[in-house]
């Protein structure tokens, strides 16, 4: 039901590409070939997917990897190239600081807690790891409180000054989820930094659980109760911690809390399978529904699924290594010119 009433409704380019990564988990491939046919024919000039409706100038990567997964099952040639077109834009013309972090929007220098999950990802799955830990540690620097162990949403990089310091519940959750994306995609080898995002996960997952409701959800600004109830972060934070126990790298005593969050997200959804409570399209600042409450209702049943299954991988009960893909040189994935 929640993949019917997200497939019905209007899309910006962010939710384009986080209801295609998300059935691309769910290993839904036809609507993700589906998904990322609709993302071209509303692509632009300079190389931006599914921009009809659109976001800031990285909203678009939010559906990278599910849509070079789906050039690849095609062997599309034009599929391939407007994903790679897609790269070639956040990596050359997108709007940056002088260090290279991107902007999330187009008219101001701003970093927004939502960037964690948009070019890092796209770019770990593309097998340019410096780059997608580049951005992450871009985002954090300005943005990550350490004593609250939470971010703040927006950092204003020409005032040099946090334009909004709140600690907005879905800013966080698409940090955890972004950084759990980059950590599955890391080779092996790079141990090093896989321990160091795992951390920052649990860093998160730590301070969104300070202030974890009763019934297992969160307020809109995590420690602020007078800000509305709000479904999603709790349908994030659960896909991160599936997905990280599953994959050996977070504690498994996450589990209670974040099955806690799976049945109060699950107690939301109406008789149409719709995700009720989260922040409500088009403008976010209310409850209501969205495509991208629907997106990761999908991803936090198909992270639960998958770790259900993880634990029964293996006589012994010992977890098969993740997958993770073959780096590749920059130069493989950038056309020239």
């Amino acid at each position: 039901m929640a993949t019917a009433a997200a497939m019905a409704m209007q899309r910006r380019d962010w939710e384009q590409g986080i209801l295609a990564q998300a059935l691309l988990e769910a290993g839904d491939l036809e609507r993700v070939i589906l998904l990322t046919k609709g993302a071209i024919v509303q692509g632009a000039p300079d190389g931006r997917l599914a921009v009809v409706v659109a976001g800031g100038p990285t909203d678009p990567a939010m559906g990278g990897e599910a849509y070079w997964r789906a050039a690849e099952g095609t062997g599309d040639p034009g599929m391939k190239a407007a994903v790679l077109g897609l790269l070639q834009y956040l990596l050359q013309r997108a709007p940056h600081c002088p260090d290279g972090i991107l902007y999330h929007v187009f008219d101001r220098p701003e970093m927004w807690s939502d960037g964690f999950n948009c070019a890092p990802p796209f770019f770990a799955a593309m097998g340019l790891y410096d780059e997608a830990l580049a951005q992450i540690d871009g985002y954090r620097k300005p943005l990550w409180n350490p004593e609250k162990r939470l971010l703040s949403h927006i950092w204003d990089d020409g005032a040099r000054r946090l334009k909004r310091a709140e600690f907005w519940g879905v800013g966080n959750g698409w940090a955890a989820v972004g950084l759990t994306r980059v950590v599955r995609s890391l080779p092996p080898g790079r141990d090093e930094d896989r321990t160091r995002l795992a951390t920052f996960v649990a860093d998160i997952v730590e301070g969104c659980l300070a202030w974890q409701r009763p019934d297992g959800l969160f307020h809109d600004v995590v420690d602020q109760p007078e800000t509305f109830v709000e479904t999603n972060l709790a349908q994030m934070l659960a896909f991160a911690i599936y997905e990280g126990i599953a994959g050996g790298w977070l504690p498994a005593g996450y589990r209670a809390a974040a099955d806690r969050m799976r049945a109060a997200a699950r107690a939301r959804m109406d008789a149409f399978g719709y995700v009720q409570g989260v922040c409500g399209a088009p403008n976010f600042d209310r409850p209501g529904i969205a495509t991208e409450g629907q997106a990761f209702c999908i991803l936090m049943e198909s992270a639960g699924r998958k770790l259900v299954l993880a634990r029964h991988s293996t006589v012994d009960g010992s977890r098969r290594p993740p997958v993770v893909h073959e780096p590749r040189d920059r130069a493989d994935v950038i056309p020239a010119g």
